[in-house]
């Protein structure tokens, strides 16, 4: 056999072992949640056991007193906590309340309340307060909502 084709079993096995490491590796960065660029762009954990695309509420606190609807202004928000987890109300209307999750869903930091908007320190990602929705990247997806509800004066977290 001639010398420049022959393969030797050593090189063989080399290169086989290679190609298969090489292989679990791509296979590895294609798993559910895997993250080549080292940030969270979607699915991000809104810290209350639901994912990103969530909207619940920690069991525990169902029934939550979390605020006075006068502290929240009208048109304006302010953040708080359910479960020692980290939200954000806002008020859109006169006795109107939503919130949402307080955690980015581009790299989970924690958003700010600015008034009518939600500003992520880390990246600069907007929020519109009244929907959660972005108004400005590089987050893709919204912040999820967390239910809650008025009871007179407060708002309650469920």
């Amino acid at each position: 056999m001639d010398d420049a084709r022959e393969l030797s079993r050593r090189t063989a096995l080399a290169l086989g072992g290679t190609g298969a490491l090489g292989g679990a590796l791509i296979l590895a960065g294609c798993a559910p949640g895997s993250d080549s660029d080292g940030g969270d762009d979607s699915g991000a954990s809104d810290g209350t056991g639901a994912d990103a695309g969530g909207g619940s509420t920690p069991t525990d606190a169902a029934g939550e007193d979390v605020a006075a609807l006068a502290d929240i202004p009208v048109g304006g928000s302010i953040s708080a906590t359910i479960g020692g987890e980290p939200v954000l109300l806002s008020q859109p209307t006169a006795g109107e309340v939503v919130a949402f999750s307080a955690v980015c869903t581009h790299q989970a930091c924690t958003v700010a309340a600015e008034g009518a908007t939600f500003v992520c320190p880390c990246h600069g990602s907007t929020f519109d307060a009244a929907t959660g929705d972005v108004e400005q990247g590089p987050a893709l997806d919204p912040l999820p909502s967390v239910p809650v509800s008025v009871d007179g004066d407060r708002v309650i977290a469920g």
